[in-house]
């Protein structure tokens, strides 16, 4: 099965109302059955680096709901990642890049004609950490370094928008942010729990702008939108990561399917509603040629609750605390966040 072209039509594709609850799920999108038939037929065509099967999971005691998994050979089997010495570092067309790949790797191709053409490739991550894992990469040939750009920011809105599952996920890791390859991409999988970046509690810096702070761990920034905001939403989150890459702050994203976001406690019925996506946007500290950590390493699916664990011992035993004292390890110290966000506030209100 070669790849195919798969149309954008501005938004009647897009699933505005997504319960989380199983129950009242919508039938497989479009978008779905593009992913799952094309991702399991090059599973079962051995074109992965290992054989990914139903992953050991467990939620680890403890507020913060944590989901791990046992995925002991991405660890293993994975490509080593690039050399890595700044937010900024040029495209090396010397080095892999994703015109490099097996063409049988390629799913489909997402078009869009407005306002201006836009292609973007969807193919397998060949070291999955989950169902579905697959690369969105906006026009390979422009050969664009891990950078994103308001369309690439829009792409995987809109990709979240175009699934009917709440466990359809987007994610980008920034050059000094475990990024392992510098050429445009971003992340896409299922994963079938829910996680509490979908309906924590927030509060609001720039309102206007759909703007928050995440309250609970890790702290970083939120931003919400809908279906009919998704242009006016790419611009805003561009303009941050921009202001991060200009400051030489390493970032991860993460978007997935939410709820409103609200200052004060909601009734289980507000918390199930994911008509929208937020998006989470971390800044942290860099990570240039780290050794990485021996239980996981933290990048966009852990900032967001999600553990894939890369040995047994650490997936049975690793505790809540524990977790937490890994991750604070990568995040920005409490003055420096807070510094950065009133210098971010501020930007943004003159920009």
């Amino acid at each position: 099965m070669g790849s195919c072209s798969f149309f954008l039509t501005y938004t009647e594709e897009f699933v505005t109302d997504v319960l989380q609850k199983r129950e009242n799920r919508p039938p497989p999108s479009k978008l779905d059955s593009l992913i799952r038939d094309g991702w399991t037929d090059r599973m079962d065509r051995g074109l992965f680096r290992y054989l990914l099967e139903d992953l050991k999971t467990r939620v680890l005691p403890g507020s913060n709901g944590y989901v791990a998994q046992l995925n002991v050979q991405r660890g293993i089997e994975r490509r080593k990642p690039q050399e890595i010495l700044s937010i900024q570092q040029e495209f090396n067309p010397s080095q892999f890049n994703f015109n490099k790949i097996n063409s049988e790797e390629i799913m489909f191709e997402m078009m869009k004609d407005l306002p201006q053409t836009c292609r973007t490739v969807v193919l397998i991550n060949v070291s999955p950490l989950e169902f579905g894992h697959c690369l969105l990469v906006p026009d390979p040939s422009l050969c664009l370094p891990q950078i994103l750009t308001r369309a690439a920011v829009q792409v995987g809105i809109e990709s979240v928008l175009l699934s009917s599952s709440p466990g359809f996920r987007v994610g980008f890791n920034s050059l000094g942010a475990f990024a392992s390859v510098n050429h445009l991409h971003l992340h896409g999988y299922y994963l079938d729990h829910e996680l509490k970046i979908e309906s924590s509690l927030v509060k609001p810096l720039i309102p206007e702008k759909n703007l928050f702070r995440i309250q609970d761990f890790p702290v970083g920034f939120l931003l919400y939108t809908e279906s009919e905001e998704v242009e006016t939403a790419a611009r805003t989150i561009c303009k941050v990561t921009d202001f991060f890459v200009g400051e030489n702050i390493a970032h991860n994203l993460f978007l997935t399917r939410g709820c409103p976001p609200s200052g004060q406690m909601q009734t289980a019925k507000e918390r199930c509603l994911r008509k929208g996506v937020r998006i989470a946007i971390w800044p942290r500290a860099s990570c240039f040629g780290a050794k990485e950590e021996s239980a996981f390493n933290v990048a966009l699916c852990e900032l967001a609750g999600h553990l894939p664990f890369k040995n047994k011992k650490d997936f049975e035993c690793t505790t809540e605390r524990e977790v937490i004292s890994i991750v604070q390890k990568y995040l920005l110290p409490d003055d420096e966040f807070h510094k950065l966000e009133e210098q971010l506030v501020k930007h943004l209100l003159t920009h």
